[in-house]
């Protein structure tokens, strides 16, 4: 076998891992209890463009051939005859515009969708608000799912921030990989959470602006780890 078969190999075994890492995580986004049913869709960026989950097939008989892969100008090819996810157009537009993101995740969550329902943001009623990016978790304006407008307007919930909820609708997370998008979209699900119980009580006291900053400074690497990590993704610290 010469060098550049090997590379060929090399390069569909990796795919196959990739796609196979999409399924796991769309399978721990149930498992998680951050999506029902096929509602949530995932994406991860590759050298010639994305691997998106398929539209309408449930995540227990999802297979690596499955899932889509989708161009940089919109094409696609898949080889099971599946078509990408309604949403796909938010998920090629992030990944374009936002060169460090390497996987972007999209579910309903329960309590992500409630707040989103009454088109509010997610304050910082608790520094993992920082997560984010942060001092809040933006709501994007209503659009109608599958649209331009809502990719424009998640793009510009996201120009700041790592995730955003969108309004009547779910939650976006962007990761530079497809564990931490995971990790964040259940972080943001646990603080929906924790808003949406402050609620019930009054209108909840908020870490000021400098204390924020002051933990974005000592971030690092606080949070998920890519190394060494238990599968289960909900880990703070």
């Amino acid at each position: 076998m010469n060098a550049t078969s090997e590379q060929r190999m090399a390069s569909r075994d990796a795919e196959l891992e990739l796609r196979q890492s999409i399924i796991d995580a769309c399978r721990e986004m149930a498992a998680q209890g951050i999506n029902q049913g096929t509602s949530g869709n995932i994406s991860v960026r590759t050298d010639e463009g994305i691997l998106l989950t398929p539209s309408g097939l449930p995540y227990d008989r999802m297979k690596p051939e499955d899932i889509v892969a989708m161009k940089w100008d919109g094409s696609w090819t898949a080889s099971t005859g599946n078509v990408p996810s309604t949403e796909w157009r938010f998920h090629l537009d992030i990944l374009k515009s936002k060169p460090e993101v390497g996987a972007v995740v999209h579910a309903h969550p329960i309590f992500c969708t409630i707040i989103a329902i009454m088109n509010r943001s997610i304050p910082a009623i608790h520094y993992m608000i920082a997560a984010a990016g942060g001092n809040d978790i933006p709501c994007a304006p209503y659009a109608q799912y599958g649209t331009a407008e809502l990719s424009h307007a998640a793009l510009n919930a996201l120009r700041h921030r790592r995730a955003c909820l969108l309004a009547h609708h779910g939650l976006i997370a962007v990761g530079p990989n497809l564990r931490k998008a995971l990790w964040l979209a259940v972080e943001v699900e646990v603080l929906a959470k924790q808003y949406h119980g402050c609620l019930q009580l009054g209108p909840p006291p908020l870490l000021p602006d400098d204390e924020i900053d002051s933990i974005l400074k000592r971030w690092g690497q606080y949070g998920l780890r890519d190394s060494g990590t238990p599968k289960n993704a909900h880990q703070s610290s």
